[in-house]
């Protein structure tokens, strides 16, 4: 029997901002390997005899996602859009409605977050072999992690330590306690933390739900029922699943049911949940700095630094986070790095674009990076894949002028299309239909530089896309 990856890939990362935000979140970024956390997920199945993954997303990262899944080969992927976030119960419903339509009553579900670390592999592929029985039986499996530590940042789940086998009746799931409370968990020998990961077959979690949470079950078998297809995603009614309670998997179903099992597992695990954690599992040097990117450190230690456009250097300092982007830096006490997302709520409530935004903006075309703005006009600087087309468009506030620095550049202006190649330059009226399409073979790159009264991302009409925009 095969088994069906779900891989929920939602959540913002704000405990990791400034690397992390809302429309690029820490699961696309590759903080501990080569490859992005969502791709590693993937990767580390490899060896498993699988169904073809499911991701569930949050609709503004679809073409984030698609594009991540081409880079590492992964063919035919089902990825289902939520058009809100409502936590994992529904995320997990939709995706096993879907499972159960294609595979069967008895498929088994492995359902992974986008965003964790596993360090050991072969001890990874030897727990989700020890859940499989127990799925087969009917059985809900939670993978719990043996803990390294008195930590207080993650939940727990009490075990019968009395059964000699792989996999444990649940006595207990019991939230994120105090550290005298974690120090009690630890001497008393049958507590894991609490990962966030599950195996079960689709028909016995809906079953369960519909128990527990039957408005969830009925809501998203509804939103199942009348999806649309648009390009390799599958839309649900928005209006529907507005209607849709948030919860998680664990207050909905596995708190409730009498059918909670889990299997150990040792395989340096982390959720990577805070710059901190990130320290922890990165490389480190003689002095314990964590270095990334253009980053100089002299009588400096236990630090974490990390540079994504300039040099960063420190002297004299110890036990901090250092982080730098294209528009921001973050510098934190390491012991206080959960409190990074006051900051981010602080941004928010000053209605600021860095929580949401890096200066490098991706589409599913390419990308643009912000280098200037001033009163009254923008600097972009542009690149478009090859074969890739921006959407027929025009803007009531602001006029355009493209220059080509690099490869070629068909232009629709109006009723006129033209071909530009390196150093030439059209100019876009205000009010002038446009788009703008990379004909060859090597990326397109070139500068816009925009100039009006108004020059936000919302002021855009588009006519025609591609993509399925509106």
């Amino acid at each position: 029997m095969k088994i069906t990856p779900v891989i929920l890939s939602g959540g913002s990362g704000t405990r990791l901002w400034p690397l992390s935000r809302k429309m690029y979140p820490k699961q696309f970024l590759n903080l501990h390997a080569d490859l992005t956390m969502l791709q590693e997920t993937l990767g580390r199945l490899d060896g498993l005899e699988l169904n073809n993954p499911v991701i569930v997303c949050n609709e503004d990262h679809r073409f984030i996602v698609a594009e991540q899944l081409r880079q590492i080969d992964i063919k035919h992927p089902t990825i289902i859009l939520e058009p809100e976030g409502k936590n994992t119960a529904p995320a997990i419903a939709l995706a096993a409605v879907h499972d159960q339509s294609v595979n069967g009553d008895d498929s088994i579900m492995l359902i992974l977050a986008a965003d964790h670390v596993i360090e050991d592999k072969p001890a990874f592929h030897r727990a989700i072999k020890n859940a499989v029985a127990a799925a087969k039986d009917n059985q809900l499996v939670t993978f719990g992690i043996v803990p390294t530590q008195a930590e207080t940042g993650y939940g727990y789940i009490k075990y019968d330590s009395q059964q000699d086998q792989s996999v444990h009746s649940v006595l207990d799931f019991v939230e994120k306690p105090d550290l005298e409370t974690a120090k009690k968990y630890i001497s008393e020998g049958n507590y894991l933390w609490n990962s966030g990961m599950f195996m079960f077959t689709s028909s016995q979690y809906l079953q369960e739900l519909s128990q527990f949470q039957p408005e969830i079950a009925n809501i998203t078998k509804t939103c199942m029922e009348q999806i649309s297809t648009d390009l390799d995603f599958i839309r649900i009614n928005a209006e529907l699943f507005a209607t849709c309670p948030a919860d998680s998997i664990d207050y909905a179903v596995m708190e409730k049911t009498s059918h909670a099992r889990v299997v150990s597992l040792d395989a340096g695990w982390n959720d990577i949940g805070s710059w901190s954690s990130l320290w922890d599992v990165n490389d480190k040097d003689d002095d314990g700095n964590s270095k990334h990117g253009d980053v100089l450190l002299f009588d400096a230690h236990n630090n974490l630094a990390m540079s994504e456009s300039r040099l960063l250097a420190a002297v004299g300092v110890d036990d901090l986070i250092m982080v730098e982007t294209k528009d921001a830096v973050l510098v934190a006490s390491k012991d206080k790095s959960q409190e990074v997302k006051e900051i981010v709520e602080q941004l928010k409530q000053k209605k600021r674009e860095e929580p949401n935004f890096h200066r490098v903006v991706y589409r599913p075309w390419g990308c643009f990076d912000s280098v200037e703005q001033g009163e009254r006009f923008k600097v972009k600087r542009i690149s478009v894949k090859p074969g890739a087309r921006l959407s027929l468009q025009m803007h009531h506030h602001r006029a355009e002028h493209w220059i080509v620095v690099s490869g070629t550049a068909k232009v629709q202006r109006g009723d006129e299309e033209m071909m530009l190649t390196e150093n030439e330059s059209t100019y876009i009226h205000i009010g002038e239909t446009h788009s703008l399409e990379n004909p060859g073979k090597v990326p397109l790159e070139l500068i816009e530089i925009q100039t009006g009264s108004y020059l936000g991302e919302d002021d855009i009409v588009r006519f025609e896309d591609k993509y399925g925009r509106e």
